[in-house]
């Protein structure tokens, strides 16, 4: 077996934001030379598929910077420091959606982009909702429309690349496998 560890010889943060920073860093590769490694830092995130009694997913539309448009997606939100990720995916949810929920389970974690960024997304599933009357408002730098979609309609979605982001295809070919397994 091949060693494949790569050994940072020299790390020096050159960026740092509200919510990521980008690190330099020098390694020593496995073969014993040098490369450069860029390196995103970010505090992690949490992700809801949040499902109404009558099979709906909650989802929240938004412009995307970064893509120039708007996509329909998951709840989700940032880790604040040393937050339990259970505890944001509520607060997210309810601060995006108005929703909160009886039921909470972790479904997975994951990478979203392994080669140049640590970010982990937490991916939980929320059952029994109900709509609060004072839900938690938004950030203010955060505007969203929600709206309640059928698996169909998020199929169709991912074809139209409403929605066109990992997170969101992930829990929706999860919830198309469940149903092709018979588990409702």
């Amino acid at each position: 077996m091949t060693n494949l560890i790569e050994k940072t010889i020299h790390s020096e943060e050159i960026f740092s934001g509200k919510i990521i920073s980008l690190h330099l860093q020098d390694v020593e590769l496995p073969n014993g030379k040098q490369s450069k490694r860029e390196i995103i830092k970010h505090p992690g995130a949490v992700a809801i598929l949040a499902i109404t009694d009558d099979k709906k997913i909650v989802m929240v539309e938004q412009f995307r910077k970064a893509l120039e448009r708007t996509i329909v997606e998951i709840p989700a939100g940032k880790l604040e420091k040393d937050e339990e990720p259970a505890l944001c995916a509520r607060r997210e949810l309810e601060e995006e959606t108005g929703y909160e929920c009886e039921s909470l389970e972790l479904l997975v974690s994951f990478y979203t982009s392994p080669g140049f960024a640590d970010e982990i997304v937490h991916l939980f599933v929320a059952k029994g909702l109900t709509k609060k009357e004072n839900a938690a408002a938004l950030d203010e730098d955060e505007f969203v429309n929600v709206e309640e979609i059928t698996l169909d309609e998020a199929i169709k979605y991912i074809k139209e690349q409403k929605i066109y982001d990992a997170k969101t295809s992930y829990a929706v070919q999860y919830l198309q496998l469940q149903e092709a397994l018979g588990n409702k």
